[in-house]
């Protein structure tokens, strides 16, 4: 019983591990909103290419699917999945990229407080 509960606490560890580094973009520190926009917007560009690439693979194959004889079934399915798949990952990357330069112009003019101040003394206060 007690190994059952180690072997589970160190698999529970293990996977949180995992996950953490998951969602950390290396070599760019998370508070750097500017250049994690520009990584994303890079990884958007190279899905795209890889995108149009496997499209065009696709439109070959619906002009001739002769030429591929018995796999042709499996490279069509194959390659639709990486069209649906790429097309997911660039809507993500492009998300990713927007709300970094958002963060990162907010990041870049100071905060404004929205209470009023009054900075008259002879004014009546404002609250």
């Amino acid at each position: 019983m007690k190994a059952q509960k180690f072997l589970a606490l160190i698999s529970v560890l293990a996977f949180s591990l995992t996950v953490s580094s998951v969602f950390a973009v290396e070599g760019i520190d998370d508070n750097n909103h500017a250049a994690l926009a520009q990584y994303y917007e890079s990884v958007a560009k190279e899905t795209e290419t890889k995108l149009q690439e496997n499209k065009a693979a696709l439109e070959e194959y619906e002009a001739r699917p002769y030429y591929y004889g018995r796999r042709g079934q499996d490279f069509k399915s194959h390659t639709t999945a990486n069209i649906r798949e790429y097309e997911v990952v660039l809507a993500e990357s492009i998300n990713s990229a927007d709300l970094h330069k958002k963060i990162a112009m907010d990041q870049g003019n100071p905060a404004v407080n929205k209470a009023r101040l009054n900075l008259n003394e002879d004014a009546p206060v404002i609250r």
